[in-house]
């Protein structure tokens, strides 16, 4: 029998990079596909703010399909929903079984996308669940992956950082709040290069961006609070 087949939840970065690099050393699996969500007004990755144009080299240079879903422009959790909903029809017609996500500790997180799955028939991997991501970040950097700070919340980056490429050096710049990995969302990267690719991807750093984000969080009295938060985008080209 031939391994079950699997899709990679694709934002370009090193999570979902070692995400993929695990479940290829597994040979347990075969890789249909790569997915990624885009805006359907500005092309990019969500908080990454990649666009479609490099993760479509990394797919090429991974010799690995890409599927993107466009979000619209309302960017709703409803539309969300909605337009995953359409993806897992389509990998079902596939013929695939489940779709391999590279969180590592928000148990809320996988609990959403457990349950985001659990009417469509597709089960959720996690190979890095639970990995210490001070370890994480050192066994992605030794294999010899290259990846670049592509958006950094500015409570914690200066411009300077964001753009650069990620290494031990530069995490242990940043304060103690700072996950290494940036699970919590401190940052999120752009991947160009490793043994998975056929060759690096040629990216320059165009100039830093700003830009405000209002949200919505549950406080320690268990509160709902409106929170403000400014985060620096790397225009990779």
């Amino acid at each position: 029998m031939s391994n079950p087949k699997v899709a990679i939840s694709w934002s370009g970065g090193k999570d979902a990079m070692m995400a993929l690099h695990q479940i290829k050393e597994s040979t347990d699996y075969e890789i249909h596909h790569l997915h990624t969500v885009i805006g359907e007004s500005t092309q990019r990755v969500g908080m990454h703010g990649i666009h479609k144009s490099l993760i479509q080299k990394q797919a090429d240079s991974l010799g690995i399909p890409v599927i993107f879903s466009e979000l619209p422009a309302d960017e709703s959790h409803n539309s969300y929903e909605k337009v995953m909903e359409a993806y897992c029809k389509k990998c079902i017609q596939n013929g695939i079984s489940a779709i391999v996500f590279g969180d590592i500790f928000l148990e809320d997180l996988k609990k959403y996308r457990e349950k985001q799955l659990a009417s469509t028939g597709l089960k959720a991997l996690f190979p890095l669940w639970k990995n210490d991501t001070t370890e994480q970040l050192h066994d992605f950097l030794s294999l010899g992956y290259q990846t670049k700070i592509c958006a950094g919340n500015a409570q914690y980056f200066n411009k300077v950082q964001v753009g650069q490429t990620l290494s031990a050096d530069l995490i242990k710049q940043l304060t103690i709040h700072v996950d290494p990995c940036g699970e919590n969302g401190e940052f999120h990267t752009f991947v160009y290069g490793g043994p998975l690719f056929s060759k690096p991807i040629n990216v320059v750093l165009k100039e830093v961006q700003s830009h405000f984000y209002q949200y919505k969080i549950e406080n320690e009295a268990g509160e709902i609070e409106e929170v403000k938060s400014e985060f620096y985008f790397a225009d990779l080209v």
